[in-house]
């Protein structure tokens, strides 16, 4: 039998540089861990922005820790199309080009002129996992997903992202999760 892991749903979040995070919150502002997340170093912060799009805004996205070297929003599509941003799918970190938006905070507003994104769906693992699993980096595979709700799915287009810097999970927007019926703890297998 293959090798399962996690499929985690990514909700509606940014993540900030310390210049961005500073003209949001205040000269010197530190974001605060609310909760580990399952990537080794990561967290969700206490700190809530507001994303405004040109139809309407999205209250209370959090904020994903650390600071990043680049401004990033990441949407679901639906999240997306109702505020009236572009947000092309992407792999995390490829921008150029992207949606626009502002990010309000209580000490100010940041005009993002692109970094809005719909997450491609993908993999994290170390080099043993994908030995393991028999991919490599930037490799696209197909996950079945079985939520035990009588809907499996299978995610294709799945993009294996490499390095030992992560921890094995799959990530999922909130589209696609709800889509496949999705609660709870979730696993999914490479098949294709």
């Amino acid at each position: 039998m293959a090798k399962d892991f996690v499929v985690e749903t990514s909700a509606r979040h940014a993540h900030v540089t310390q210049e961005t995070l500073e003209k949001l919150f205040g000269k010197g502002y530190q974001l605060t861990v609310k909760k580990e997340l399952s990537q080794p170093g990561q967290y969700a912060a206490n700190e809530r922005i507001t994303v405004v799009g040109s139809k309407k805004e999205l209250a209370n996205v959090s904020i994903l820790g650390p600071c990043r070297k680049a401004d990033q929003v990441e949407l679901s599509l639906t999240d997306a199309r109702s505020i009236g941003v572009n947000a092309p799918i992407r792999e995390s970190g490829d921008t150029a080009g992207s949606g626009a938006c502002k990010l309000v905070g209580p000490c100010g507003e940041v005009e993002l002129t692109e970094g809005v994104i719909a997450a491609k769906r993908h993999i994290h693992m170390t080099t043993a996992d994908a030995a393991e699993l028999g991919v490599t980096n930037g490799q696209i595979v197909d996950v079945l997903v079985d939520c035990g709700t009588g809907r499996k799915t299978v995610f294709g287009d799945t993009v294996v992202r490499v390095s030992d810097s992560y921890a094995l999970a799959m990530h999922v927007d909130t589209d696609e999760s709800n889509a496949a019926a999705c609660a709870g703890v979730v696993k999914g297998v490479i098949v294709g």
